[in-house]
């Protein structure tokens, strides 16, 4: 920002809140932003400490065995003789 476009934003400043106005806008300001850095350096403070601690350890699982399918028994043979019994009773 260029010096005379301060001076000019001071003069708007003064023509819409007035002299009487101007020290109590000011004074608002400066606490806004007071009360908005403590919140901001408060938030940073709280997210140190849980980035930087170890996460909780967990149990181990027993290792698990590989476990094989299930073996289906192979169905028996038809009879070979079963269409010559039929005819002969």
């Amino acid at each position: 920002m260029k010096p005379w476009h301060i001076v000019v934003l001071l003069v708007v400043l003064l023509l819409v809140f007035g002299a009487s106005k101007l020290p109590d806008v000011a004074k608002s300001i400066g606490q806004s932003l007071k009360v908005f850095k403590k919140e901001v350096s408060e938030l940073r403070t709280e997210g140190t400490p849980a980035a930087t601690a170890a996460p909780p350890a967990v149990a181990a699982a027993p290792p698990v065995a590989p476990v094989a399918p299930p073996v289906q028994p192979a169905a028996p043979p038809p009879p070979a003789d079963a269409g010559s019994a039929a005819s002969t009773i």
